[in-house]
């Protein structure tokens, strides 16, 4: 089995679309205003957004992206206006993350972990 795309809520696709772009996000469809799909610049799975009435509540969505110089990353979105909800944070899971939201609330993590991200040392054999 291979993830082939993950599909988020939006209120507003053509905005959603500036802000996925702005964070480099290519956009690869786009027939109407209810749906675009996207590609990342690394590997081959998609990143899909569908407009929605309501956005659901609670914790909701929770997207990574991995980069492989993460303050290069976070430093070339703070300079598009990007606002991140925490700065760059090394966790306990040996992951280098840093937060925002969308604008529709989703929460995404820009984050490195290398190595740790499939095979980290608690991983069961």
């Amino acid at each position: 089995m291979n993830l082939n795309q993950v599909t988020i809520p939006s209120l507003d696709v053509p905005k959603a679309i500036q802000f996925y772009e702005k964070l480099g996000l290519r956009l690869i469809v786009h027939t109407h205003d209810a749906y675009a799909r996207f590609e990342c610049l690394e590997g081959d799975a998609t990143f899909s957004i569908h407009q929605v009435t309501t956005l659901p509540e609670g914790e909701g969505i929770i997207i990574y992206f991995e980069v492989a110089t993460i303050a290069e990353k976070v430093s070339e979105l703070k300079e598009k206006g990007i606002v991140f909800e925490t700065e760059i944070t090394q966790q306990s899971w040996l992951w280098t993350e840093a937060k925002l939201k969308d604008l529709d609330g989703n929460t995404i993590i820009i984050y490195h972990a290398g190595t740790n991200r499939k095979n980290p040392p608690w991983r069961k054999k």
